[in-house]
């Protein structure tokens, strides 16, 4: 079977403008509802004595969905001869943006539709303005009911002059605007007699498909690791979805964040052969030539191609959707592809009102329907691509209390070495307080150097076995040590029986503060953190300064990692310790002695 191109539009528009009849007339006109559908809900119309509309049809359609239950965004299906369409309805009343959102996220192209006799309205251009934020460019603008004004074309063109220049200030170039009575199918599938433009159906069919854009650099979001173990499997496989561009088995990848590198061993496909390319919108899983530890969330670049940007700050356009303002200093979820992390608002550049696109300047906060160029800051670096570039992994939204706050697009990525979470720590060595007692005296009283020493690997239970043996060296031989496993702060930092939301980022700056108080009194300070990674490795060190930290990647499959300073491929808890602790020789952080 030949392979159908598919493409995603969402329809958006002023509640009552008429979104829900185009839909229903498109799905009657291509022939694309299930069979009897037209005439079940026409028979119900009569029984009922009421006329029949074309926007009943999608509310049946959604009742089907839904089995009674009242939806938001629904999504239906149509065809025509070059492809497949997926058209999302979104809800149009002001109170219903945040669904918008939700259903445009995955939008291709849209369709804005315009009642003639009512023109545009307040919603209108927030539509218009949220399009742009979410960086679908494919617009096509549908002046609906023009039935209602006798066809006038002085009407049309008003509108279309109106808002061409709004969306203008948005940055949206229209493909163009259709006059429409999508009650009456005029100019739908067909074109009236004597209107010279495209139809709605062939302005669908001339949108390009964002899968034709594989010339794109590669990216793949890492949704989550599969380990097979019976039967001798060993594979390790990412899964996830192809986001943009296109990959071979045998090419070089990098992977962001982390900055790991490997090559495509195989390209693994469910209930499928194994492929030998694949590209943009392809669900997939890879296995590598070389293990490694990689967690959902990074992105998966080909080597030699552009690269995804790595910062913890950007500078952003956000739609604010939350009931309660977006405010400094609150923790937020920010999502993008596949990263889950905290995120804070770091700065309000501008506010721009969407209703009239004014500037305001000096506002500290975003209220519901604010449209700000601002700065967020997460707890840790994340790779993204700017949404000029790449849409897909140039989009985020954000998440308040567990629901869909805001949503926007990056402009730019800005230096990680300052902020709001970064610059504290900086201050930290000028505002530290201490005794009269210094660390040289401490030094030379153990008669060995403090440190951090933080075990890490895929088995937490083999990481607190070695730690727990490293401590007993020590102790035995004399020395300041002191273990600490990660479950004693992870119990520390519960909510009752659940955990809290951002509690890893707690308990990585817990650590930090408890390592810093620890080393400063000339411990050798040793922690079990099985799966930390470059980042919690590299905040931990800035936590822990100016005291000296010392990493070890131990367990079977490990190779040598660049963010790591020792990598210890072994199951053997006292074999480990003892490389550990003649490493800590070597660096002079201890005597030289006989294990």
């Amino acid at each position: 079977m030949a392979f159908r191109e598919r493409m995603n539009v969402v329809v958006v528009g002023h509640v009552d403008h008429g979104k829900s009849t185009v839909i229903g007339r498109l799905l009657a006109d291509t022939g694309s509802l299930p069979q009897g559908k037209l005439e079940q809900v026409k028979a119900l119309c009569q029984k009922n004595a009421k006329p029949f509309e074309y926007a009943f049809l999608l509310d049946a359609l959604k009742d089907e969905q839904a089995q009674g239950i009242t939806i938001d965004t629904a999504r239906c299906f149509f065809k025509t001869e070059k492809r497949d369409y997926i058209i999302i309805d979104a809800p149009g009343h002001i109170e219903f943006l945040k669904n918008m959102v939700t259903g445009a996220a995955r939008a291709e192209a849209a369709l804005l539709v315009i009642d003639a006799k009512e023109g545009v309205q307040e919603n209108s251009r927030r539509h218009g303005t949220l399009l742009s934020m979410l960086g679908i460019r494919q617009v096509v603008i549908l002046v609906n009911k023009m039935d209602l004004v006798g066809y006038d074309p002085a009407v049309f063109e008003s509108i279309r002059k109106e808002y061409t220049a709004f969306l203008g200030e948005v940055g949206i170039k229209p493909r163009g605007f259709v006059p429409i009575s999508a009650r009456d199918g005029v100019n739908l599938t067909h074109r009236a007699d004597g209107y010279e433009g495209l139809t709605v159906l062939e302005y669908l069919d001339s949108f390009v498909k964002q899968s034709e854009t594989d010339k794109l650099p590669f990216r793949f979001a890492v949704q989550d690791v599969y380990k097979f173990t019976e039967e001798g499997d060993d594979r390790r496989i990412l899964a996830g979805t192809v986001e943009s561009g296109s990959v071979s088995v045998g090419d070089p990848v990098t992977f962001y964040p982390s900055g790991k590198h490997s090559t495509i061993k195989t390209i693994e496909a469910f209930n499928r052969p194994a492929l030998r390319t694949v590209s943009s919108g392809q669900a997939v899983g890879f296995t590598l030539s070389e293990e490694l530890y990689i967690r959902p969330g990074e992105l998966m670049c080909r080597a030699g191609e552009t690269p995804a940007c790595v910062s913890s700050r950007f500078r952003t356009h956000i739609f604010w959707l939350g009931k309660s303002p977006m405010i400094p200093e609150k923790r937020y979820k920010l999502k993008l592809a596949t990263a889950r992390v905290p995120v804070y608002l770091a700065e309000v550049r501008r506010v721009l009102d969407a209703s009239n696109l004014k500037a305001e300047t000096g506002k500290k906060e975003l209220d519901r329907h604010d449209v700000g160029e601002c700065v967020l800051e997460t707890v840790k670096p994340i790779a993204f691509d700017l949404s000029a570039h790449i849409e897909g992994t140039g989009r985020f939204v954000i998440v308040d209390k567990y629901e869909i706050a805001g949503g926007g697009t990056i402009l730019e990525a800005l230096p990680s070495d300052h902020g709001i979470l970064r610059d504290p720590m900086e201050n930290n060595e000028t505002t530290w307080e201490r005794g009269t007692v210094s660390v040289a005296d401490r030094e030379k009283r153990n008669r060995h150097k403090s440190k951090l020493i933080v075990l890490t690997g895929d088995s937490e239970g083999l990481a607190s076995s070695v730690g727990k043996e490293i401590e007993k060296r020590l102790f035995d031989l004399g020395f300041s040590a002191y273990f600490l496993g990660l479950s004693n702060m992870r119990r520390g930092l519960k909510n009752g029986s659940q955990e809290e939301p951002g509690l890893r980022d707690k308990i990585v700056r817990r650590l930090g503060d408890l390592a810093r108080v620890l080393t400063d009194s000339g411990t050798l300070f040793i922690v079990a953190f099985p799966d930390a990674d470059a980042d919690d490795l590299g905040l931990l060190g800035d936590l822990n300064a100016p005291r000296p930290i010392f990493t070890v990647q131990v367990g079977p499959g490990v190779g040598r990692d660049a963010a790591v300073d020792l990598s210890l491929p072994t199951t053997d808890t006292s074999l480990a310790a003892a490389q550990v602790i003649r490493a800590l020789q070597k660096d002079e952080t201890l005597p030289e002695f006989e294990l």
